[in-house]
């Protein structure tokens, strides 16, 4: 499955590590930051989305579903 949800406050490569670590942490999400667009995109084994949201705002960013 592969949603793409908006991240609001990313603005360097730090920042873009740290969002794909958080997603990445999670047993079978596989993300990918594009910082031009402010988004995130997963590929997930199942519909993980809430845990991968508090996972970023957990790292201080807003998530936009």
């Amino acid at each position: 499955m592969e949603k793409v949800i908006k991240v609001e406050g990313m603005t360097c490569n730090h920042c873009k590590a740290s969002v794909e670590e958080a997603a990445n942490g999670i047993e079978g999400v596989q993300g990918k930051v594009d910082l031009e667009q402010g988004t995130l995109t997963l590929q997930m084994e199942n519909d993980q989305i809430e845990a991968v949201k508090a996972a970023v705002e957990d790292i201080g960013f807003d998530v936009i579903i």
